[in-house]
Parts: structure tokens; C-alpha cells; sequence
């Protein structure tokens, strides 16, 4: 037992005089220059704001308002702003045939159908009113959902245009309100606005 007592701090000491011997001399804080630099996370990039058309009415008739919202576009919101009716700018020439709502409707979309339901106490929409509701979904839709890209007979993809719009083969909106429900096409919706100032 006093053997390996005195055995291990003889270990001790030979290693420590070995380091001596290879030249390691002690040291404090070394200085290595200024910081590194170029090394950053940037900020993310800011939401810039997206052009989407809602449809109220000019004269009677359907017509497409370019309006500014924020990014992502949700079709949610964009039915809710549609909701909230035309800016001062705009009725000066646009009317609108939906209510007025306490709360945001709740939108949801599964394949071709869009589902909106409204709070309780909404009174039944008329076919003005669905017409701006199913042609504002329609072409937010068209507008905002992503185009796949197509194969080439010789296998390679091809995809789209910038800017090109491949509207969905059909879309209707089914609207629920409080015990009662309605369905409207957008088959018959007018084409897309070309591109033009926005209105805030």
C-alpha cells in the first residue's frame, strides 16, 4: 500500500518536468486582436406589401379595386378587408352590397371550395353580395396560389411566366350564416384588372 502512495505523486512530478522540458511556459491572457467581423445575422428582409383586388360595385356592376395589403396575403384577411367595404377613395365610385361585420368572418379553403362563416345574427347575403365574395376568393386564389411546373414531352420543366395566372378550374364559396347557408360560383366572374395604381 505505501508503495502506490508514493507512486502516484512521483507521476505527478514527472509529467509536470516534462512539460517544462518541451519549452510550454506559463501564461496569462493573450491579446488576438479586434473582434471578428462580417460575421452577422441581417435583420429579416420587411414585408412588403402585396396588391390584391377586391370587388365592389360601380353602377350595379361588379368591378375590381386594387387595394394594398399586407404579406403574406391571407385569404381570411383579404375577405375580412372586403367586409370592412370600399375606402373613402374608392366610394367615391364603389358601393358594396355586404354587411358591415362585429368580428372577422372565419375563412377556410380545402380544393376548390372556399368556406366563410359569418358571426350569428348576419341576415342571408344577396346575389350581388356573393358575386363580390366569390370573385374577391377567386382571383385572390388565382393570384397568390403557386403554379406547379409542367414537364416538357423531352422531361424537362417548364414552368410559367413571371407574373402569368393559371385560375383554379372552378371555385365556389359557401357562405354559413346563423341557420342558413348559400353557395355562389365564380364561373362567371369578371376577368383579372390589369395592373394599376393601389388604393390605401
Amino acid at each position: 500500500m505505501k508503495r502506490s502512495r508514493v507512486a502516484a505523486p512521483l507521476v505527478g512530478l514527472a509529467a509536470a518536468l516534462t512539460l517544462t522540458a518541451c519549452g510550454v511556459p506559463p501564461s496569462g491572457v493573450i491579446e488576438a486582436g479586434e473582434p471578428a467581423s462580417g460575421m452577422f445575422s441581417p435583420d429579416p428582409k420587411p414585408s412588403a406589401p402585396v396588391v390584391v383586388s377586391l370587388y365592389f360595385l360601380r353602377d350595379g356592376e361588379l368591378t375590381a379595386y386594387p387595394r394594398e395589403v399586407g404579406e403574406p396575403a391571407d385569404l381570411g384577411a383579404v375577405v375580412g378587408v372586403l367586409f370592412g367595404g370600399p375606402t373613402a377613395s374608392e366610394a367615391e365610385t364603389a358601393t358594396t352590397a355586404l354587411p358591415r361585420l362585429k368580428r372577422v368572418p372565419d375563412v377556410t379553403a380545402g380544393g376548390d371550395a372556399v368556406s366563410v362563416q359569418l358571426p350569428d345574427g348576419v341576415a342571408p347575403l344577396g346575389q350581388p353580395a356573393m358575386l363580390q365574395l366569390a370573385c374577391t376568393v377567386a382571383h385572390m386564389r388565382t393570384s397568390f396560389t403557386a403554379i406547379p411546373a409542367e414537364p416538357d414531352p423531352g422531361g424537362a420543366s417548364t414552368a410559367p411566366p413571371d407574373g402569368a395566372q393559371r385560375p383554379p378550374a372552378h371555385t365556389s364559396v359557401h357562405v354559413l350564416g346563423d341557420g342558413w347557408t348559400m353557395t355562389q360560383s365564380a364561373d362567371a366572374c369578371p376577368g383579372p384588372p390589369r395592373p394599376g395604381p393601389s388604393a390605401r
